[in-house]
């Protein structure tokens, strides 16, 4: 999906979300690994899907609680990213990939949501 017009939430949030994909993939295939995947795959594709439910809120209070949700999602995301490291499922290098890509996401989030709570 490629979307200049879109802000940079949307976007990384979206980039994010293919890369969780992708990781599921190889978590599958590579590791058969199924249920912890399952976690981090939804987790991490809920970020992206809650910021694009937020673009049409029907007020600002819905607004700030859709990308509040999706905060709450993108810190779930590090917990299943850690325990993928932690035992063994995936790389260093996947983890020191993904985790601060995601860390971005969860700052941009808190900026948003405190910018659309300090505009109400």
């Amino acid at each position: 999906m490629k979307d200049d017009k879109k802000g940079p939430l949307h976007t990384k949030s979206y980039q994010f979300a293919i890369e969780i994909v992708r990781l599921c993939q190889q978590l599958s295939a590579v590791k058969k690994e199924y249920i912890l995947s399952k976690q981090i795959i939804r987790s991490g594709t809920a970020i992206g899907s809650l910021i694009r439910e937020a673009e049409f809120a029907s007020s600002r209070l819905e607004f700030i609680y859709k990308l509040t949700l999706s905060l709450k999602e993108a810190n779930e995301t590090i917990y299943w990213l850690h325990l993928l490291f932690d035992t063994d499922y995936i790389t260093k290098l996947q983890f020191e990939k993904l985790k601060p890509e995601c860390e971005v996401l969860i700052s941009m989030l808190v900026t948003s949501i405190k910018t659309a709570k300090s505009n109400t």
